[in-house]
């Protein structure tokens, strides 16, 4: 083992004794995260285990990546588990954020209905697929929530070169929900594309006029990481107990659960805190 993972261990076990002594009352931490996470029942199972071990109970404000971002600039939560690694950097560049972690990816995808008016199913390659959908002036559905999804999606029409805000595209509309609500959506109305979190979309029970139609292309990478918020900027964040939460996550047990965690037999994520 690495000399800083064994530095990292055994002050792990000194704040865990120093968090432990502390008042019941003081026995949580916020955790700012995303409605991805939260919708497909990760948090439900991961964070038990975590209280079990430590008594530190961690609650969950899931919102868009980028509203948790400044959930973490107001102070109002002490850690953050969002994906969107050009906002996590300039969140720790301004001083918000410490000791960004990476900690679990998965791939986003490009869901649609089944007949596919489009013809994107199969493809491997998501801007050309964007491309075909706007060609096609199929309907396509944004979070339009300021997400880490959002943000994806945004990033891949530019490399597409299309602007489909900007040109007053009839066919694309913005829900302003999560990724959740927006399936259900799109499930309601058996129209439309989306770009969704691969995680939300195994989760997903409603599928009923909905395929996944394009996944496989490096650009749909979907990197989630770990961020302390800065306690020089609010000294009311727990910084203690959120690095036990941080310091678990990416050590090898906490990394275990997050393999261990399934759905209908699928991985939804893959540590990789240690890659």
């Amino acid at each position: 083992m690495k000399k800083t993972q064994v530095l990292r261990c055994c002050l792990s076990v000194l704040l865990i004794a120093t968090v432990m002594s502390a008042s019941a009352t003081d026995q949580f931490i916020t955790l700012a995260s995303t409605t991805s996470t939260q919708a497909s029942g990760f948090f439900d199972y991961y964070l038990p285990i975590f209280k079990k071990k430590t008594g530190i109970e961690v609650r969950v404000v899931a919102v868009g990546t980028g509203q948790a971002l400044r959930l973490g600039e107001h102070g109002d939560a002490d850690l953050l588990l969002v994906h969107d690694k050009i906002g996590e950097l300039k969140f720790i560049k301004e001083g918000f954020g410490l000791d960004r972690r990476e900690v679990m990816y998965n791939c986003f995808v490009i869901i649609g209905p089944e007949d596919d008016p489009a013809k994107i199913n199969g493809m491997t390659d998501a801007i050309l697929a964007l491309q075909r959908i706007s060609a096609s002036k199929s309907g396509f559905i944004s979070r339009g929530d300021d997400s880490g999804t959002h943000r994806l999606e945004l990033r891949l029409w530019k490399q597409a070169q299309i602007e489909p805000k900007t040109e007053g595209a009839s066919w694309y509309k913005e829900a302003g929900r999560g990724m959740g609500g927006l399936l259900n959506m799109l499930a309601a109305n058996r129209t439309g594309y989306t770009v969704s979190d691969q995680a939300t979309w195994i989760a997903f029970q409603n599928r009923s006029g909905l395929e996944l139609l394009v996944e496989g292309d490096s650009r749909l990478f979907n990197q989630y990481s770990v961020m302390l918020v800065n306690p020089k900027k609010h000294k009311h964040i727990k910084h203690q107990q959120a690095l036990i939460f941080m310091d678990w996550m990416t050590s090898p047990e906490g990394q275990q659960a997050i393999a261990d965690f399934k759905m209908q037999g699928e991985k939804l994520f893959t540590p990789n805190a240690n890659k």
